[in-house]
């Protein structure tokens, strides 16, 4: 560690104090607070029941869209989509005029607190459940270890800081679409912990069991009891443990199971004519099984000389809609980008999802109902933290994107401070 650092960081305009002891940050993707809680009332999370007791059990804010590819970014800079520019898992570029996967580095605009730390001579350790984080978490990280389970079977010491990680944990290389993608996540990350002693560490999970299995359920509880083991095991190795989540999760359909869908492109077409208008869902990555690209959130574009106060009162009347905003006004809101979302953005309603027209969304496979996200109402996530926090400043949002401002906090023996 630089001595000119060991007591104050800052690093996008936040200070961070410099830990002494491991901090390890979990992103449970897709976690809403009845998921650990049905699973400790049903007697499956008996170490995080302990935990609570004599830790923080708090409830964040996290970023709006509530999407993973923003709130993991944001909890990895400690800042807003409006600071760092990812806004979504997709968006339409107007400059390009291209519709563009918000995967690549280059569309960061801030270092991340892995970067910074591993720079100033911090030991990084991000590990991500799917390979679409790994590159934006792992931009100029200097040193440290960065990779994906996902491709945990391609890794080499030069490109990933480690090799060889199926070999250390005793896993094969599980599905993208599992349960065991997340546990791959956790064993490595406690193997690594326990080896390696990173100073920074974090740990991103894939949403695959929220997205199909509803709190409490059997297949949910053997989730979280699996997680339970291993938030143990980072306990006891002595690390400062703040577990928190990207979005909630919320059912998309009707008491019979079917989807609930308020299809925006066919309405704009019908309005303004076929392709005049462009709606963008954020929640569109390469994972489409999860969800089959129906969120709850979208940004429109219009074109030209739209009634754009018309065309916001006609959405906001619909049925299955609970917000429109221009774009002024959703940026002020959610502290946005401005120039990488639409016109208009549209919040739906709890249980209503936002898609473009049918034939672009099969959900015909499906053998769950569908369980997504994006909208106001997934935006309340857990803040579990094993260690008393102390009070928050007078004023202060709790958001998730604090998760390294109370660890780091913790893990130097200071105050929380503005």
């Amino acid at each position: 560690m630089k001595e000119s650092v060991a007591d104050q960081f800052e690093v996008n305009g936040r200070g961070y104090a410099w830990p002494r002891r491991p901090v390890v940050v979990v992103c449970i993707d897709g976690s809403e607070d009845a998921y650990h809680e049905r699973a400790i009332a049903d007697g499956r999370m008996p170490f995080l029941e302990r935990m609570l007791e004599r830790g923080s059990d708090l409830r964040a804010d996290c970023t709006m869209p509530s999407f993973t590819n923003p709130n993991n970014i944001s909890i990895a800079t400690g800042a807003p989509p409006a600071v760092h520019g990812i806004c979504g898992n997709y968006f339409y570029d107007t400059t390009s005029g291209t519709e563009i996967m918000m995967n690549a580095p280059e569309l960061l605009r801030v270092p991340t607190l892995f970067a910074a730390f591993s720079q100033a001579g911090a030991k990084v350790a991000v590990i991500t459940a799917k390979d679409k984080l790994r590159r934006l978490l792992g931009r100029d990280l200097s040193d440290g270890i960065c990779f994906s389970a996902e491709k945990a079977d391609q890794l080499t010491d030069e490109s990933h800081g480690i090799s060889k990680v199926l070999e250390r944990v005793g896993m094969e290389l599980p599905s993208v679409y599992s349960a065991e993608l997340s546990e791959l996540v956790m064993a490595a990350g406690t193997d690594i912990l326990a080896k390696d002693r990173p100073d920074l560490m974090y740990l991103s999970l894939t949403d695959y069991i929220q997205h199909k299995h509803a709190p409490g359920s059997p297949v949910a509880n053997d989730f979280y009891a699996m997680l339970d083991s291993y938030f143990e095991q980072i306990d006891a190795l002595g690390a400062v443990l703040v577990i928190t989540a990207d979005h909630g999760m919320n059912a998309k359909s009707d008491a019979d199971g079917t989807a609930q869908v308020v299809f925006l492109q066919d309405l704009l077409d019908t309005r303004l004519g076929a392709g005049a208008a462009r709606v963008i869902l954020p929640i569109t990555d390469p994972y489409t099984v999860h969800h089959g690209a129906l969120g709850s959130y979208a940004t429109v574009h219009l074109p030209d000389g739209a009634d754009r106060a018309g065309l916001l009162a006609e959405l906001a009347a619909l049925e299955g809609v609970d917000t429109v905003l221009t774009r002024e006004e959703a940026c002020e809101r959610f502290e946005l980008p401005g120039d990488r979302i639409g016109d208009l953005v549209v919040i739906a309603t709890r249980n209503t999802a936002l898609g473009t027209t049918p034939a672009r969304h099969d959900i015909s496979g499906f053998k769950e109902p569908l369980r997504s996200h994006g909208g106001l109402t997934e935006q309340r996530v857990p803040f579990l933290v094993n260690a008393p926090t102390g009070p928050l400043p007078d004023g202060h949002r709790l958001r998730n994107f604090d998760a390294y401002w109370v660890g780091n906090a913790l893990a130097a023996g200071r105050p929380l401070t503005s």
